[in-house]
């Protein structure tokens, strides 16, 4: 376990709401430091730390491997961050990213045209880890005489029926 100071700010936070919570119960200072001292650690590691990580957004991130891209498509927006912060694929052709990710999933929207755009192709990331989230991640290469000019993040809302 590595002890960082939002690690201890959180275990005194729980120390003090705990500590506050005894001496409801009981007056004698020792006995309530005793409990508190006690109970901490089972608070902090079965209850306080579980819903942080419920409802916080964290996720590892991975370098982009085209085998755990096809063979894991729900975990491919671990991959996504370097895709985009490196420009991976910018100056690759069709053929190229098709060897590597795959026939595109769907053809992205083109205002200019009014229809779908094979110029525009998308894949989906999957859902990002946390409560309440029903955003599905997705990611769309533009090209532009058959070579990728652009690679965007969005996120596509999902009604869970």
């Amino acid at each position: 376990m590595i002890i960082s100071p939002l690690f201890v700010f959180f275990l005194i936070l729980v120390f003090a709401l705990i500590w506050l919570f005894t001496n409801t119960i009981d007056d004698r200072k020792w006995l309530t430091f005793l409990i508190s001292l006690a109970l901490t650690p089972v608070v902090y590691f079965y209850l306080f730390y579980p819903m942080l990580n419920i409802f916080n957004n964290y996720h590892h991130q991975k370098y982009f491997d085209a085998e755990a891209w096809n063979e894991k498509p729900a975990l491919r927006y671990e991959m996504s961050e370097q895709i985009l912060n490196d420009s991976l694929f910018i100056r690759n052709n069709k053929a190229e990213i098709e060897a590597l990710l795959g026939k595109a999933e769907w053809y992205g929207w083109d205002d200019s045209i009014k229809a779908n755009s094979p110029e525009k192709w998308n894949y989906n990331l999957g859902f990002k880890p946390g409560a309440f989230n029903n955003l599905q991640e997705c990611l769309e290469f533009e090209f532009k005489n058959d070579t990728v000019i652009r690679v965007k993040q969005y996120q596509l809302e999902q009604k869970f029926e």
